[in-house]
């Protein structure tokens, strides 16, 4: 079962890739990893998860470990605990959006320092397959630890005086539906419209990945017939968040991030904001604009978070809805961005929509999936082919040339290439398109 380790996490499907003899072993190899005495855990809604987070309980304290339980929590939730309590570590039992059947376990180092394929899931994916048994004799200690409304504390401290908005907020049955009843009531101006607010692992409406647009299309429906401002949608484990305008639009994830940075720099003038590499050239152009600092990264919260911490950035975002604050420990959060853009549109007098259309200077290809059978060499004659241009490896190849510019990398996920384009006119990308794309097409 060494696949369900993965390149942010540990996840498969239940019982068969994943059950509770497996994951006592996982919370074994990870206190044995670590080596450390206190360890607080969180569990997602999912059908399986109560039972696989004890089983991870008991196999962390069958190494010696004490086990501080805070039992339903979002991720987010779960860093915050981590870092309020000064925890050696702590791990969220969860399939994040991902459909019911499927559960994981996300793991973090003091201070929510995400674990990683590079750093940390390698060697306890060794001790793990090293372990035949974990030992009978559950030595360390279990504490049931209430911290939701100390999260809830710290989190309204980000909340400031909001304009009249109406509001549809969709959790899609995940974790969302744990904090955002309870926040919604400290912006008395707003009014709320909840959508699938209650828990239910089954996901019976639709999958909570607003990064599929399906996924969104009834909260779409919903603010166009509400009359809505706005709209948001968590995923299941309420670390990321999409955006729907007014008019019940979507809003691309990167163009979130200058958006949002408006808000971050009104405060902070010269602050250092993070870009993942997917992002359109409109996002560094305008975070420019507005006295910041951008600096492009990589995919991965893990590596996002490093970067963050190492140029000490304000705040960072990526294509697929995870944004991310510092001055909440650099950490994600569906629930901040909400507060975030609240706050934006109250300082900012013009609706989401406009300040959408202002970024939409540049033709975009949404990012593409491609099963292709020779990575290596596709790489090595995409690189031939625009030898000319600009090219970064920051993760797969990076081609930039003044008027368009391509990302194809490696998914950390799943067995294909993703690509994302950028041209200055829908004439100039199609064209680009169709050359790049009898390139890739050879190899599947």
């Amino acid at each position: 079962m060494e696949e369900i380790f993965k390149a942010y996490d540990i996840r498969g499907v239940y019982p068969e890739e994943i059950n509770e003899t497996i994951m006592e072993k996982i919370g074994f190899a990870y206190a044995s990893y670590l080596n450390k005495k206190n360890i607080v855990i969180g569990h997602d809604m999912r059908n399986s998860s109560p039972a696989l987070s004890k089983a991870f309980s008991d196999g962390v304290r069958a190494f010696g470990s004490d086990v501080f339980d805070i039992g339903l929590s979002t991720t987010p939730m779960l860093y915050s605990a981590i870092i309020d309590g000064n925890y050696d570590g702590g791990a969220m039992i969860t399939a994040s959006h991902l459909e019911g059947q499927f559960n994981g376990v996300k793991l973090c180092r003091q201070k929510a320092i995400p674990l990683s394929g590079v750093d940390g899931l390698p060697e306890i994916k060794t001790i793990y397959t090293k372990t035949q048994n974990t030992p009978a004799n559950k030595t360390g200690n279990i504490k049931q630890v209430d911290f939701l409304n100390r999260y809830l504390e710290k989190v309204s401290e980000f909340i400031k005086p909001v304009k009249p908005l109406k509001i549809v907020v969709d959790a899609g049955n995940g974790m969302g539906g744990l904090d955002t009843p309870k926040l919604i009531e400290k912006f008395p101006n707003c009014q709320f419209i909840p959508m699938y607010m209650n828990l239910d692992g089954n996901f019976p409406h639709h999958t909570p990945n607003p990064v599929i647009p399906e996924n969104t299309a009834e909260l779409q429906k919903k603010v166009i017939e509400e009359k809505a401002d706005l709209g948001f949608a968590f995923d299941g484990d309420a670390d990321r968040c999409g955006f729907v305008d007014e008019n019940g639009e979507r809003v691309p994830a990167d163009l979130i991030i200058p958006i949002l940075s408006e808000y971050f720099l009104k405060y902070n003038p010269g602050a250092t904001i993070l870009y993942d590499l997917r992002s359109s050239k409109i996002v560094p152009e305008r975070i420019t604009e507005l006295g910041g600092i951008p600096i492009i990264t990589r995919v991965g919260h893990s590596f996002i978070k490093e970067k963050m911490r190492e140029v000490n950035a304000i705040f960072a975002g990526e294509l697929s809805g995870h944004y991310y604050y510092a001055e909440m420990g650099f950490i994600d959060s569906g629930i901040l961005s909400m507060i975030t853009m609240l706050n934006l549109l109250t300082i900012n007098p013009f609706p989401l929509s406009k300040l959408v259309k202002e970024l939409n200077k540049y033709a975009r290809l949404d990012e593409t999936n491609f099963h292709v059978k020779n990575t290596k060499q596709l790489f090595a004659e995409l690189q031939k082919t625009y030898h000319d241009a600009k090219i970064e490896h920051i993760d797969g190849l990076s081609v930039n040339y003044n008027d368009w510019w391509f990302n194809l990398r490696e998914s950390n996920t799943e067995p294909v290439v993703r690509l994302v384009m950028g041209a200055a006119n829908n004439t100039m990308l199609e064209k680009e398109k169709t050359a790049l794309l009898n390139i890739i097409n050879k190899y599947q």
